[in-house]
């Protein structure tokens, strides 16, 4: 089983400044922040309509992550989780009327929890991102402000990491239910939960391909920690592995509305965490007879900061990532025009 997904965020330069930009220009433009305020800002998501995104991050004076979510135009962060627990994995609705998120917040120990994290801030100094399968995690569905908070799941161990397929109808999400991380998949109302993987180790991440035919996600069944991406079919009868070098740690992936390509993180771990830098890459898909495969593989981002979680706009031409671009090195959005096929 895996504990908890290890990552350093290494800051040693791979390039240039000039051949930075040269490089990333070619599928980047206009760069910009969007998350300002917060001590740490990440793994964001755009609404359907592409004007607002949610995330997390970390409350200035609390320990763990809450969910916000803020219009791209003015910027300003609205919180939506509880304010309490550890949260994680937010996604709108695709009708872009509520949002789903994971939250702890019912923890019957709540007070210690928080207690033994604060406790450890207050020795100093700043750990590795680290993220813990709490086994109070469950999933709910919120409105756009926080009210009328429904829970969807309610069983023993970890239940986060969930997304709607494009329909709206479906919910795939990662769960310890069954003594490890695997994935399911439910009805958007939580009910007819059904298991899509059954394999040792830790699967999640998953997302839906648009055409809702496929399970992107990743796992690291071969070797603890050393993720790599699969996709498997939602009937569960198709699996296939798209990335296998165990020397790399590869994870966040997620579909272009084309479905005709990937995005995804990927890290050189062979000289150890200390010496792995995050960058965004894509990758071609091939569709044929039931079956699905890779192709090309295209190195998106080279800055010297860490590059990690993408995301596309609904529409394709934005792209949304987490990174330590900041002038200060926290980890906060940015997003940027998407320029692949734009000329």
């Amino acid at each position: 089983m895996l504990a908890s997904l290890l990552l350093t965020f290494a800051t040693t330069s791979v390039a240039e400044e000039g051949s930075v930009a040269e490089s990333e220009g070619k599928y980047l433009g206009k760069i910009t922040r969007v998350t300002h305020g917060l001590r740490r800002a990440g793994e964001g998501y755009f609404s359907p309509d592409g004007k607002q995104i949610v995330y997390q991050a970390y409350p200035l004076g609390y320990p763990f992550y809450q969910i916000y979510a803020q219009s791209l135009k003015d910027g300003t962060p609205r919180r939506i989780s509880t304010g309490r627990g550890r949260t994680t994995c937010s996604y709108f609705t695709p009708d872009g009327k509520k949002i789903l998120f994971a939250s702890s917040h019912t923890d019957p120990k709540i007070s210690i929890t928080e207690k033994a994290a604060r406790d450890l801030a207050a020795k100093g100094g700043r750990r590795r991102y680290q993220w813990d399968f709490d086994p109070h995690m469950d999933i709910y569905v919120s409105n756009l402000d926080g009210t009328d908070l429904q829970r969807l799941t309610n069983a023993p161990g970890y239940d986060a990491e969930g997304s709607y397929s494009a329909d709206g109808k479906q919910i795939v999400f990662t769960s310890s239910r069954d003594g490890d991380p695997d994935l399911y998949i439910m009805d958007a109302d939580g009910k007819n939960v059904r298991q899509l993987t059954d394999v040792d180790g830790y699967d999640g991440g998953p997302f839906f391909s648009p055409d809702g035919k496929w399970v992107i996600f990743r796992s690291d069944r071969q070797k603890e920690h050393m993720l790599q991406v699969f996709m498997i079919s939602t009937d569960g009868k198709t699996e296939v592995q798209l990335t296998n070098d165990l020397g790399t740690v590869n994870w966040a992936p997620y579909f272009h509305p084309s479905g005709k390509y990937f995005v995804w993180t990927r890290a050189d771990y062979s000289r150890g965490p200390s010496s792995a830098h995050f960058h965004l890459f894509t990758m071609d898909l091939e569709y044929k007879k039931g079956t699905v495969a890779g192709g090309k593989v295209t190195q998106v981002t080279y800055d010297k900061a860490a590059d990690v979680l993408p995301v596309f706009s609904p529409d394709g031409k934005k792209l949304m990532w987490t990174t330590t671009r900041s002038k200060d090195g926290s980890s906060q959005l940015f997003v940027a025009d998407w320029l692949r096929g734009s000329k």
